[in-house]
């Protein structure tokens, strides 16, 4: 038996992917930020850890809409509901999660090293 949905959220397709890229936008617009003050926080000597709590929120609003754009998205192309919940939820917030522990040690050697360190082509 087949499963076809009445009426496909395709709406909830586009807020997922609306979500996800406003609060990307914010991600970049806030790091940019910290990483304009890294020079004058050197004096200060200020850890990371406060540099992640102001990425917290964006990062949350994207992982709210790719979990919203991947169910829906799973839901359009024919799984139900409650499976399209259960395969896209736990993908998307453990992939969210690595890319959060990726970032946080990114930033951390960015600091350390200075943001030379991170140039492939050299």
């Amino acid at each position: 038996m087949y499963y076809f949905p009445e009426q496909p959220p395709y709406f909830l397709l586009i807020i997922g992917f609306l979500i996800a890229l406003t609060s990307g936008l914010a991600l970049s617009g806030t790091l940019k930020v910290i990483v304009q003050q890294w020079p004058e926080d050197n004096a200060k000597s200020s850890k990371s850890a406060s540099s992640l709590k102001q990425l917290f929120v964006p990062f949350l609003g994207i992982t709210v809409g790719v979990s919203v754009f991947l169910s829906s998205g799973l839901e359009i192309f024919g799984f139900p509901s409650p499976l399209a919940l259960g395969i896209g939820l736990p993908v998307s917030l453990l992939t969210c999660l690595l890319v959060w522990l990726q970032l946080g040690s990114l930033l951390t050697f960015a600091k350390r090293e200075g943001m030379q360190a991170l140039d492939l082509d050299s």
